[in-house]
């Protein structure tokens, strides 16, 4: 079954309120200043595309045809590639940056993922990543465990229960402190790679 994040209209239009409430700046914030060879995987409709600065050298990539022509309008000086996260076509240490964006909820395999990253990552390279992450309160963590198989089923693989931080550090990364914003369950971090 396709969930709402495979059918493009639907998530787009869910994306536009989000954005309107504050998500937009989190996006902004997190590819605005960056310089050198980036790859965004999971770009889906491209909502972040639009927000890097002139000058950037851009691939994005998503396992999703359906969402990458979407992509594709929103953003058509940028490559498109299909691909997932946990097979990146990439030979290792080609990228400065790696940007993800409300992604790692919906990898099927996340280390294989965050691996993928790490192995085309240049030496020194980051990860810059936008993500909902696992409440840090016992209710509201307790809350996202028993809403996630209705709400992966609904979206079509977003599971909103993921310890994402903690992921990304176990896979050879150091979140950047000065880096790092928080706000509910949202995480807008740098992760530099070991």
């Amino acid at each position: 079954m396709r969930g709402l994040e495979q059918i493009p209209l639907l998530y787009d239009a869910g994306m536009v309120l989000c954005d309107a409430l504050g998500l937009s700046r989190w996006r902004r914030a997190l590819v605005g200043d960056l310089h050198g060879q980036v790859l965004e995987v999971g770009c889906g409709t491209g909502r972040t595309l639009t927000h890097y600065t002139d000058g950037t050298d851009v691939i994005a990539l998503d396992p999703d045809p359906t969402l990458l022509a979407r992509a594709a309008r929103r953003a058509p000086h940028v490559p498109l590639l299909v691909a997932r996260a946990e097979a990146l076509p990439f030979l290792p240490a080609r990228f400065d940056v790696v940007i993800t964006s409300l992604v790692f909820c919906s990898v099927d395999d996340v280390p294989r993922g965050l691996a993928e990253i790490h192995r085309v990552l240049k030496d020194g390279g980051r990860l810059r990543m936008l993500e909902h992450v696992r409440a840090t309160t016992p209710l509201w963590a307790r809350l996202q465990d028993a809403v996630q198989p209705a709400w992966t089923r609904l979206s079509g693989g977003c599971r909103p229960n993921r310890a994402m931080e903690e992921a990304v550090e176990a896979a050879g990364f150091r979140i950047e402190a000065h880096a790092r914003k928080a706000h509910g369950v949202l995480r807008c971090f740098s992760a530099k790679k070991r």
